[in-house]
């Protein structure tokens, strides 16, 4: 009779589609120690895991800047593509056009976004391409030695002592104005809510635009500087509690109105649900609008989830693309035959 052999070491926990975290994890960090961008990267992989996103199904885009590091961070079993600055928007068009079956992820930053690309970033917002579209904001230019962005507030100090006098560029404003179709902003520091963003966003099909305020901890850290820990620690105000469920299986709760209530999710975690007293409607695009307005009057900074509209076409809808990727097309579908061009060229004789 065979002995009894000692019960095995249990392997790592998988997600829905038998991954193990490590498969959405990226290269070694070369950012500074502390950087908000690393805490963005790290959310990332915990969001994609949950969902159960296949790797290979995701496409990584950039720009230039030190956001635009962030997706080597991340998720290395995903294509990659490291644009020019400011041109992240039309070569992600580009891709997404392509081959509209892939998750199309986005990283930028404010430089990368409100100074040299806020044109392509404008025409990305109105178009509402299914893609998630996240801003690593820290107020300075990083990779410039720190002077400030376009989205520095007023009154804002540098560490030598410069103090900033334009007004910022409201990214999320901007974005809802313009026809993004989900629209949010969070700290890197608060795990809970970014989480829960991003696996919402995740689940969005049109733009989604995230505002993420991401410490830079070498040129904007400091006692005066409106976009370091402490400041943010201490003026954050979330306009709503945000959670998500996946829809694997419909899970249904009922409780009352400034109640808490704990919902056990599919992975064996909890999600924390509040019912708040004063119901914020993120489908009304003018009190978006104008909660952020009076926000910025009032010297505040909302986190959260400010505007969702989930039943506006995509630009995939728009432009009655076929459901094969039309990269993977033969030539023979994608080129008009000779008998074509004769006939147009002799139309214009």
């Amino acid at each position: 009779m065979a002995t009894a052999t000692a019960n095995a070491t249990p392997g790592p926990k998988v997600n829905q589609i038998g991954l193990p975290i490590l498969e959405y994890r990226g290269g070694k960090s070369t950012l500074c120690a502390g950087c908000g961008h690393n805490a963005i990267s790290e959310r990332i992989i915990d969001a994609m895991f949950e969902m159960g996103v296949q790797p290979e199904r995701v496409v990584k885009m950039s720009g230039i800047g030190c956001s635009s590091k962030s997706p080597a961070y991340f998720m290395s079993r995903s294509h990659s593509f490291n644009s020019v600055h400011g041109r992240m928007p039309s070569v992600t068009t580009g891709a997404v056009l392509a081959n509209h079956t892939l998750t199309a992820l986005g990283v930028s930053g404010d430089g990368d976004t409100a100074s040299i690309g806020i044109g392509q970033f404008v025409h990305l917002m109105r178009r509402n391409l299914p893609m998630i579209y996240i801003i690593e904001d820290n107020g300075v230019y990083g990779l410039t030695k720190g002077q400030f962005s376009a989205t520095a507030d007023i009154g804002s100090v540098l560490k030598h002592g410069v103090i900033n006098d334009l007004p910022p560029i409201d990214t999320c404003a901007l974005a809802i104005q313009l026809g993004a179709t989900f629209v949010g902003r969070s700290f890197s520091g608060d795990k809970k809510q970014l989480l829960a963003m991003l696996k919402a966003a995740i689940a969005h099909k049109g733009t989604v635009m995230l505002d993420v305020l991401s410490p830079c901890v070498t040129f904007n850290d400091h006692e005066g500087s409106t976009k370091s820990y402490k400041f943010l620690q201490e003026h954050d105000d979330p306009i709503n509690e945000v959670g998500f469920i996946d829809d694997f299986e419909e899970i249904d709760v009922d409780y009352g109105s400034g109640q808490i209530f704990d919902v056990p999710m599919h992975d064996g975690s909890t999600l924390r649900l509040r019912k708040l007293h004063e119901d914020y409607d993120p489908s009304d695009k003018a009190n978006a609008v104008r909660t952020l307005m009076e926000a910025h009057e009032n010297n505040e900074i909302l986190t959260g989830v400010f505007y969702i509209e989930s039943q506006k076409p995509t630009f995939i809808d728009q432009l009655n693309i076929v459901d094969e990727p039309l990269a993977t097309l033969p030539q023979s579908l994608t080129r008009p035959p000779q008998h074509a061009l004769d006939s147009l060229m002799a139309s214009l004789q």
